[in-house]
């Protein structure tokens, strides 16, 4: 689900967890209206990253926990390690008993994202929803959480929200979004043959990517 901000992406997450309803039509999980399931059914099926997760004055464990309490510690780092963030909490002097503060004041933004990645990969819902979880870490730690998520979502539905294209993953669909209107929705082959907004912003990202990786190297 793409789009550029204030186009509408993360009131679909909302509507999708029934943070509030729709005013007109429905919402459908396969072929049962969203509504005729329970809060706690709907919400147990789904895995979901905000952008800004709600972090702990506890420790790296707990807060990873917080998706799913009985977790063992090697199930914890399993996350962590597809979140791409295990080799940095292993730095730290407690490791995942270090104390991150305050709404997490001890990382930085990328670090609280993984980590709240790490927490919804552990609840293990079959539905993961991921909203612009990712837009404060670079370009290649994005690419190998990525790469290391492809066995993870193997018998899961995945729906994500960003302003950037994921090139890495082959999606079944790709919707764009203007002003809460689908404005282009297909295959990333049938928006190129449109050359519309989606080829637009495709060439654009390649040029920045590309860009970036001159810089880098």
């Amino acid at each position: 689900i793409l789009g550029k901000t204030g186009s509408g992406k993360s009131t679909l997450a909302q509507l999708l967890l029934r943070m509030y309803d729709p005013q007109q039509g429905a919402i459908f999980i396969g072929s049962t209206p969203i509504k005729q399931l329970s809060l706690k059914t709907l919400r147990d099926a789904i895995s979901y990253t905000p952008q800004e997760g709600l972090l702990f004055s506890d420790t790296i464990e707990n807060n990873i926990k917080f998706g799913n309490e009985k977790a063992t510690a090697a199930q914890v780092q399993e996350v962590a390690r597809l979140a791409d963030l295990e080799h940095e909490i292993e730095k730290f002097p407690q490791a995942y008993e270090t104390l991150i503060g305050e709404r997490g004041v001890l990382l930085s933004g990328g670090q609280k994202q993984r980590l709240v990645l790490a927490r919804a990969l552990l609840k293990n819902s079959p539905i993961l929803l991921l909203d612009e979880c990712l837009s404060a870490v670079d370009n290649r730690t994005e690419k190998t959480i990525f790469k290391n998520l492809e066995t993870y979502l193997k018998h899961k539905t995945l729906l994500i929200i960003s302003h950037r294209i994921v090139k890495e993953w082959h999606f079944d669909t790709i919707i764009y979004l203007v002003d809460g209107q689908i404005v282009e929705q297909g295959s990333h082959d049938e928006l190129m043959k449109l050359e519309g907004a989606y080829f637009k912003l495709y060439q654009y990202q390649t040029n920045q990517d590309l860009e970036e990786d001159g810089a880098i190297s």
